[in-house]
Formats: C-alpha cells, structure tokens, sequence
C-alpha cells in the first residue's frame, strides 16, 4: 500500500511539474494582427492557458518593437490585468509596423512568455501624412441615373519593393484592384459615418501585388450611402452630390528609398457599366458596356476624360477601428416555385442578407431582372408590398455569348425569395448562388436545448443580428429604410455581445452618437442622423448612449466608454 501510494503522489508531482502555462490569443485593439491603426495608444490583450486548475495571473511584462529595436517595455507590472493594456512609450510613427510580446508570471512563481509576436501597423497619425488630393468625374455626370464611375492611373516603380501599403476612402463605395485584381475581401467599404465629421479610410497591404515596371489602380465609385436615396420622401444626396475617390500608396523600395502614389491630376474617369445603383433600388449592370482589363497594364484610355480636384480639408478623416462588411454563408435555392400568378420564383429556404450571384448565357442584349422578397402572400404569390418604395431589383444585360456571371456591387437585399424575369433558357438551380453579407464579427456565444422552438428562435435571433449588422445596427435590411435606430440598438446590444464580438462595432457606431448629438444634449432617432436635426430626443431611443455603453463594459469590461473618475 506505501509502494502504491508513493507511486501515486510521484506522479501527481511529475504532472505539476510538466503543467506548461501558455500565453495566448495576443489581440491588438480586440483584433489579430490589425494594420491601419490611427490612435498612438493602442491597447493589448491576452489570455492564459493552463492544464492545471487555479492558475492566475500575478504580474506581466509587455515589450513593443520595430525593425531597429525595442521601443518600449512595461517593465514587471504586478497584478491580474490582461484586457485592454496601453501602451505608454514614446510616440508612434506614422505607417510603421511594430511587434509586441508578452512575459507574465503566475500563482507558482513560474513565467511564461507569448510563444510568437503579435504584430500591428499603424495608419495616418497626423493630417499632413496624406499626399493625396480628393478626384472628381471630369465630365458632368448623368445626374439621373447617376451610374458608378470608373478612376484610373498608371504608374512605374523603378526598384524592388519592400512594402507597400494602400490607403483609401471615397465619397460613396469603392471597390479597387491593382493590375487586374480585386484589393482586399470587404465590401460597402468606406462603410457609414457621419459622412462629414468622420469619414473612414481603410488600408491593405498590397505588397505581393505590386511589381517593378508599370502598375495600374483603379477603382469603382457608387452611391452608396453618400449621395444614395435613405429613408423617405425622395431623401438624397444627404453628404454630397458628386462621388469622388481619395487614395495612396506609400511604397518603401529595399534599398530605403521610398515613393508615393496618389489620386492626382494624372488620372482619368469613365462611366462604368454600373449604370445605376441605389441601396434600396438595387442595380443595374450592362455587360456590354464593360471595360475588360480597364485596371490592368495595356489597357487604352485614350477615350476616358481628366478628373477634377476637389479643395476640401481632410481634418474628417479616420482611421477603421471596427469590423468591415464581408462575404460570409451562401445558399443554394432549395426549390423553383411557380405561383398562383404564373411568376418564376426561386426559395433559398431561409430569410438572409446579401445578394445573388447568377450565371447566364444568352444574347447580346437580353436584359434578366430579379426582384428580392422576405416572403409569400397568401395566396402564395411573391409579396413585395411590405418594401415599401424600395424597388430592391437586380438587372442585368447581356454581353451575349459565353456563359457570364453577374452580382452587385454597392448594394445589398434582405430576403428569402427571388422572381425571375426574363432569365434566358432554362431556370438551372446551380446557377444561382446567395451569398451573405455582414460585419465581421467573431461568433462568440451558442446555445442549444431540448426544445426545438426555442433553437428556433436562437437561430433566428442571431441572423436577424447578421442581417442587421451591415457596419452600423439597422433596424431592418429589406426596405426603404435600414437605418441605425438608437430604440432598436439599445434593446439588443446585451444580446448582440453573447452571439458575437461586437465591443469594435459598437465603439465606432457610439463615436457617431457623439458627433451627431445635438448641442442641446438630444440624441437623434438614428444615427448616422439623417432625418433631420429635429428627429430625436425621446426616451428608449436616446437612452442608447447610456445603456449601450454600459453593456459594452458589463461583456468585455472595457472602460474607454466612460471619462475617468465619472460617476456611471
């Protein structure tokens, strides 16, 4: 019995002591590895990991780091605290990358040390980093229609390239490529602001897709939320009336050297085959006026006109702190329906937010439209009654030949049902495809029971947060409306914190509270605030500068919300 008990407690002793502690999950500003930063004191987090119960954390030790050197320590920093740890070194630089690791101590008196280094990057720290100057259509637009333009520039880099980085906003959407290829995974990008007090740019590493020799930009600008139709009575052209196009590429060539390119005199502009293109309307696209290689070398713009340069202060200029607007699930129709009415209707088996993507093959010419619905009358024919004003359509006509496929670009629809109009040949459910769209948030909480309503019901509620979370909380996705009602944010945000990680989303959508709050301290019914400056200041609805706030401190005990020693 000793010999069996020794045994024992050797065994206890050998696993105590191989128990590894691990220090994990290193988050900057909540976000892995995030570039772009416009703040000069980021904050860091991490978590513990451990095989062994009861282990904490007594002291930690941060370092940050560049290429040259260490920057800044902590030092040993005694005490429990992994959540939100700013930094306190000298000033950052401007569009320079930076490591950061972690040493902590535990219980036991052992240490553990980040296995790798966490990285970030930050953005444009002062104004007078950007170089580049605000582009405006060169010719007067079609101010109808008001389709989506085309700017484009070439250019040469002489030597190898080290890193090159692509800062960029617009006055409406943007979507941009280098040499042919799309830039980045987001969509809707700038994203919605309080246009004229703060206006988001975004960054992308665009290094691997630069090369020595000639190089093309180009991108495409739409309405968006900038000059688009939002809420009602014929509401548009809330921030401005001309899209326009802001970009750089600061390039660091190997031997040190640097240069930059930007939106300048240099580039040239075109009407795209976007011809219209309206949140709530939809979008229209005319295959047969598509400029094929129009952002790759070799292309000839000789018929594209000049742009004009827009004098406008920048001091609105932001940097991204939340999550932007990504492709997410897609759904395969799971039927063709043919209603009452005679209408071809196709069901994806499930109300979702995004769009179709369609593969046709037909003549030159041939216009398919396709109308977006949450539901079925009665009767079972397609109901779009309930949308109001919004015509939410899809078109698109037909360069004719091979087999294309289309999807929009600047704008999305909330549904569950399409009707096909004019689809050329046989309706074939493997050419369509809905593809979802929301912020990308992380998925943080689950649940499941025994009752199968009430799984039901979690499932709906977290793609109703999909379908409402297109970077700002709306309060529907399908309508002539989609705007962020404070009430219906503030009912929810307690719940939006269990199914995903919203503390980013949030932040960004609390900051144009702020900016669009009246002198008078009233809160606006939504916001971005675009009824009006005498639309808000009720109760339930302005509470969400209070209670959302707090929510965000109760799930993720984050004290930014709130000025130091201010009663909450």
């Amino acid at each position: 019995m000793k010999k069996i008990t020794f045994v024992i407690i050797l065994q206890s002793i050998l696993l105590v002591s191989a128990a590894q502690v691990k220090v994990q999950h290193l988050l900057t500003e909540n976000n892995t590895n995030p570039i772009g930063l416009g703040i000069q004191q980021p904050r860091f987090s991490w978590q513990l990991s451990s095989d062994k119960r009861n282990i904490q954390q007594t002291a930690y030790e941060l370092s940050v780091s560049d290429d040259k050197g260490k920057v800044w320590t902590s030092g040993k920093v005694t005490g429990d605290a992994s959540v939100q740890i700013a930094y306190e070194g000298n000033a950052l630089q401007s569009d320079h990358k930076y490591n950061w690791n972690v040493k902590i101590w535990d219980n036991n008196g052992k240490a553990a040390t980040s296995a790798e280094h966490a990285t970030f990057s930050t953005g444009f720290l002062n104004t007078n980093d950007w170089k580049a100057k605000w582009i405006e259509a060169g010719y007067i637009e079609d101010s109808i229609n008001r389709p989506a333009i085309l700017f484009r520039n070439q250019f040469n880099l002489a030597k190898k390239i080290k890193s090159a980085m692509l800062y960029i906003t617009a006055h409406g959407m943007y979507e941009v490529q280098l040499n042919g290829k799309r830039v980045g995974d987001a969509y809707l990008t700038p994203g919605w602001t309080s246009y004229n007090k703060r206006l988001q740019y975004q960054v992308y590493d665009v290094t691997g897709m630069l090369s020595n020799g000639g190089n093309v930009i180009g991108a495409s600008v739409g309405n968006g939320w900038y000059r688009g139709f939002l809420a009602w009575e014929d509401n548009k052209n809330i921030y401005g009336k001309t899209l326009g196009l802001l970009a750089q590429i600061n390039v660091v060539y190997s031997d040190g050297t640097t240069e930059t390119i930007v939106t300048d005199e240099k580039w040239k502009s075109i009407n795209s085959a976007i011809k219209s293109v309206e949140i709530y309307h939809g979008e229209t696209f005319d295959a047969r006026e598509e400029k094929k290689g129009w952002s790759s070398i070799g292309f000839n713009d000789a018929s594209w006109k000049g742009v004009n340069i827009l004098t406008v202060a920048l001091d609105n200029l932001i940097y991204t702190e939340n999550e932007l607007v990504k492709k997410h699930e897609t759904f395969n129709p799971v039927k063709i329906i043919t209603t009452p009415l005679g209408e071809k209707v196709l069901d994806f088996g499930q109300n979702l937010v995004g769009w179709v993507v369609v593969k046709a093959k037909g003549n030159s010419g041939d216009k398919i439209v396709i109308k977006h619905a949450e539901v079925l009358d009665k009767a079972g024919n397609f109901y779009t009654e309930n949308l109001r004003a919004a015509k939410t359509t899809a078109t698109y006509i037909l360069k004719g030949g091979a087999t294309e496929t289309f999807e929009p670009h600047f704008t999305f629809y909330g549904f569950r049902y399409i009707k096909l109009e004019n689809y050329p040949g046989e309706i074939n459910l493997d050419n369509f495809t809905a593809v979802t769209l929301y912020s990308d948030m992380n998925p943080t909480g689950t649940f499941t029971s025994s009752n199968a309503l009430v799984n039901q019901l979690q499932h709906n509620i977290q793609w109703g947060q999909r379908g409402n979370f297109l970077d700002v909380p709306t309060d529907c996705p399908q309508r002539d409306e989609r705007l962020g009602w404070t009430g219906d944010a503030q009912a929810f945000s307690r719940t939006a914190t269990f199914n995903f990680g919203v503390d980013n989303f949030f932040s960004k959508w609390l900051k144009d509270v702020a900016a669009d709050q009246e002198p008078s301290g009233m809160v606006p019914h939504v916001i971005p605030n675009v009824l009006g400056h005498n639309s808000g200041g009720s109760a339930g609805w302005a509470d969400a500068a209070t209670i959302i706030p707090w929510n965000m401190y109760l799930a993720y005990g984050d004290k930014k919300y709130w000025k130091p020693n201010t009663p909450v």
